[in-house]
């Protein structure tokens, strides 16, 4: 009764001929409700000062310590059709076991004999190279006779010339002396006419000399004649040395263009094997992967592409494969404001799922079914649930991780920090404060040392 209104009920209305308020208008009642609600404050009193442990609870789930350990799925590089399936989901396999064979799509790849024939291209292209490495060599030979062939004309023209000229200075030596004797003869002439018109000579004798003199200029005309032909071949081997270098250089320049033109050849055919051979081994390389085969031994979980004759891309996944030997570990996300309160190497306590637990947050020595963790690596960037990644790995120190968790089951985290009264962390939750910020031992002691 809130005795609100100003008529009194219970000044009209007797409540003592009720059960009810006899039994609860007893002074004897009173004293043993005031005992027991000032014995439940003592004992509400003495529990606010006892110990919790703060803590940072996560939701996560099981995974492997090892990228390589985590379930993965097996794609083809290429795109093909499923021919043939060689295992079944739930199958053990050993790495580079046969799980599928698959066919060719692309109409280039359709040639069953495509590496034989690619090879055939290479051992006669390969031929090729070495016809032009060949002729390259006849060529060159070729050039080198060519070259010897023409010092050697060269110098028999040098020589000619030589010989041209030293007939030029016969000639001339010939000439003068011509000249000399047609001079003495004019002399011998005009002397014996003077005589023989001063009666001392016969006529004879003057006729003589005109016939001698005659005889001596005709030697010199051809003396003269003989010293222009002489000219006239030194000239000539001039030009015969002029007209050798023209026609050996023109002889080899041919050569070597030709020898140039065939290692310009060699080298396209040398190029054209080196793109047979990369063909050759990316058709090798296709063709083995037409089996699709285990990457490394586990257990084969699901089918993702199934059927006989089912098409698809390159980089689809085919089937799933969980590896058979893994270190366990627990993926686990705190929040932003108590990531810097994580450090590597904190103890942690984990409850997994389907797992029998007893769990008091803040008073981890009585809890019952959690084990022990050990934080091992921390995301530095927040996922796209909003929180950071943290990774826990089984602590050695403690009780070992029961055999029957699988990969992917969840599991809840409670990161223990420091001790408070709980008190203290109670008006701490309801002002919404975070946990006292604190570092580990060995973090204090790097601090000092530094």
């Amino acid at each position: 009764m809130l005795n609100i209104s100003p008529n009194k009920l219970n000044e009209k209305v007797d409540l003592g001929k009720y059960k009810v308020a006899q039994k609860v208008f007893v002074e004897k009642h009173n004293k043993h409700f005031n005992r027991l609600l000032t014995v439940f404050s003592v004992i509400v009193l003495i529990v606010m000062f006892l110990p919790w442990t703060q803590n940072i609870s996560g939701k996560g789930y099981l995974t492997t310590l090892k990228p390589d350990q985590r379930p993965q799925t097996i794609q083809s590089p290429i795109p093909g059709r499923i021919e043939k399936w060689y295992v079944k989901e739930g199958d053990f396999v050993q790495k580079g076991d046969t799980i599928l064979h698959i066919s060719e799509i692309k109409s280039e790849y359709f040639d069953p004999n495509l590496v034989a024939r690619t090879g055939k291209q290479i051992e006669a292209k390969s031929m090729a190279v070495t016809s032009y490495q060949e002729k390259v060599k006849a060529l060159n030979i070729q050039i080198g006779a060519l070259s010897n062939e023409s010092q050697l004309k060269l110098e028999q023209a040098k020589n000619k010339l030589i010989q041209s000229k030293l007939k030029v200075r016969s000639d001339s030596i010939d000439l003068e002396a011509a000249k000399t004797n047609i001079a003495i003869a004019e002399r011998q002439f005009n002397r014996t006419t003077q005589l023989e018109q001063e009666g001392l000579k016969a006529i004879t004798d003057v006729e003589e000399k005109k016939l001698k003199l005659q005889e001596t200029q005709a030697k010199l005309i051809s003396q003269e004649n003989k010293l222009l032909t002489s000219k006239n071949e030194v000239i000539n081997a001039r030009v015969e040395i002029n007209r050798v270098q023209a026609e050996y250089t023109d002889k080899i320049s041919k050569a070597r263009s030709n020898m140039l033109t065939a290692q310009s050849n060699q080298f396209d055919s040398e190029a054209q094997v080196t793109k047979l051979e990369n063909a050759y081994t990316n058709y090798e390389v296709r063709n083995s992967m037409l089996y699709i085969r285990a990457p490394q031994t586990g257990f084969i979980n699901r089918a993702l592409q199934s059927g006989i004759g089912e098409t698809f891309k390159e980089g689809d996944r085919l089937v799933g494969i969980m590896p058979d030997k893994y270190d366990m570990a627990v993926e686990t996300y705190v929040d932003p404001i108590d990531l810097p309160l994580i450090h590597i190497g904190e103890k942690v306590r984990i409850q997994f799922d389907g797992w029998p637990a007893i769990v008091f947050n803040g008073w981890p020595n009585v809890s019952f079914g959690t084990f022990g963790g050990e934080v091992v690596a921390i995301e530095t960037f927040i996922s796209d649930n909003g929180k950071y990644r943290i990774l826990l790995a089984p602590d050695k120190d403690d009780v070992p991780w029961p055999q029957a968790i699988r990969v992917g089951s969840g599991a809840n985290t409670i990161a223990l920090l420091e001790d408070v009264p709980i008190w203290f962390e109670l008006w701490r939750q309801l002002n919404g404060f975070p946990p006292n910020y604190y570092q580990p031992d060995n973090k204090v002691a790097d601090v000092k040392k530094k």
